[in-house]
């Protein structure tokens, strides 16, 4: 864990800050940060996804139809590009717990606002500066989380996490299912903004990730009173050089290090993946249940309701993907993924609306497919990186992702402005996850079927 290493006439012993956190048996300091990292993501996933799940509900509160929530959904993405762009490199500039509390805050408040919009362009207005922040919450929250956990049940702690993102998105389905009529579409809103409001004090229970104190100051003070607090019983002489491993191979150059010699083909990659895998999620999150209250004339209620069964899928997914990730090739797995999404997203549009069985039993599989294969794509993204850029590695590929989020929303609308048939949309929305089988496959081959394997047997610069 510490080496010594001569520097001029001195001699400094060197700890490994993420040695010593690997070695770390899993205890209450972990699975606390496991709890409130996992509730934060819970309420970035309810805020996220639940305006899809009501389009034709505000739609008509607003004297409008579905296509005139077009912008909405629109604009949130494009909040959602800018957010995934600033505030990653923010949190590894001043700390991932400021720029947590800072995104709840924000996005809590704008949701209360949003409650009493009286237009579908004060409500685009809305959405769109708060997806500047909750899009901020999951790249920012798993770096916070993965940098606190050992390598050994990284991948595990992630997807738990991921699980409870997912929870979110199921509770805004059971509020629609069950409650849309009696609270309105003005209710989510107002549950959106209070909770998150009130879990900002949840912050204060967990500590600022090590991980970030070492690489943005090594000689920080605080970084020797964290590493007693997390062992009691260690032993620290005072003239340690703190780093996370081989710091003689960390990258200086802060995010854009990403495009260099190192990263630049699995960044290269990555930024593919995410714009199709999160293109197809934006757009089936914000269109879905209109295409099925539009063209196969679904109740929102009732597709709501099929969609709790599909939410659990999506959990399955999650949790079978960070057990296998663990222990297999993760490259061939979430590839395997994709090839069953693409065919659950195609036979949806060929399910007779009335075969309720049918519809429940595609919603399934294409949840566990499409919500498991992201966790193994948010994993790649997260682990694929150092930690002195994850934050941003994360964000930046989430961006890409958002700015397919805004080409394919958009497209989503013109769906239903040129009368596309159910089947012939679920068609075209099945054929991205083909390529994100195909990117995948490039990318394990290229890191040798280890997570960032390739840019880490790259040899020290300098």
């Amino acid at each position: 864990m510490a080496t010594r290493a001569i520097t001029g006439t001195a001699t400094a012993a060197r700890f490994d800050v993420a040695a010593f956190i690997d070695e770390r048996a899993i205890g209450a300091r972990e699975i606390l940060t496991l709890v409130v990292v996992s509730v934060v993501l819970f309420l970035d996933g309810f805020d996220m996804y639940f305006v899809g799940k009501i389009v034709p509900a505000i739609a008509a509160g607003l004297g409008g139809t579905s296509v005139d929530m077009q912008p909405v959904l629109t604009y949130a993405q494009v909040g959602m590009l800018a957010g995934a762009i600033i505030m990653p490199p923010l949190a590894d500039k001043i700390g991932r717990k400021p720029v947590l509390a800072l995104c709840l805050f924000v996005f809590g408040s704008l949701s209360l606002w949003a409650a009493f919009a009286t237009s579908f362009e004060m409500l685009a207005w809305l959405r769109g500066i708060s997806g500047i922040f909750f899009s901020a919450m999951l790249p920012v929250g798993l770096a916070l989380l993965s940098e606190s956990t050992p390598k050994r049940r990284r991948a595990l702690f992630m997807s738990i996490a991921l699980v409870c993102f997912s929870g979110g998105n199921l509770a805004s389905g059971a509020m629609t299912a069950w409650w849309l009529e009696e609270i309105g579409w003005e209710g989510f809103f107002i549950a959106g903004g209070v909770v998150p409001l009130a879990a900002i004090l949840l912050l204060l229970l967990i500590p600022e990730s090590v991980a970030f104190r070492v690489n943005r100051d090594a000689k920080d003070p605080e970084i020797p009173r964290v590493l007693r607090r997390m062992n009691k019983g260690l032993m620290l002489k005072g003239d340690e050089l703190f780093q996370m491993g081989d710091q003689a191979a960390v990258e200086k150059a802060g995010p854009l290090a990403m495009f260099g010699k190192r990263f630049r083909v699995q960044t290269a990659l990555l930024w593919c993946i995410c714009f199709f895998s999160l293109g197809n999620i934006a757009l089936l999150s914000s269109w879905l249940a209109a295409f099925m209250f539009e063209l196969a004339n679904m109740p929102i209620e009732t597709f709501a309701l099929y969609m709790i069964y599909g939410y659990f899928g999506g959990a399955t997914g999650t949790l079978a993907m960070g057990w296998l990730m663990d222990r297999m090739n993760p490259y061939w797995i979430i590839a395997g993924y994709f090839v069953v999404d693409a065919i659950a997203i195609a036979s949806i549009g060929y399910v007779p609306p009335g075969a309720a069985v049918m519809m429940v039993t595609a919603l399934i599989v294409w949840n566990f497919c499409q919500v498991g294969g992201q966790t193994g794509i948010n994993n790649l993204a997260t682990l694929g990186y150092p930690p002195e850029m994850r934050s941003s590695g994360i964000g930046w590929a989430g961006a890409v992702g958002r700015f397919g989020g805004i080409v394919f929303t958009w497209a989503g609308g013109l769906a239903l402005v040129y009368a596309l048939s159910l089947q012939e949309i679920m068609l075209i929305a099945a054929m991205p996850a083909l390529a994100i089988a195909v990117l995948i496959t490039l990318l394990g081959i290229y890191n040798k079927g280890r997570i960032g394997g390739a840019a880490m047997d790259a040899p020290p610069r300098g």
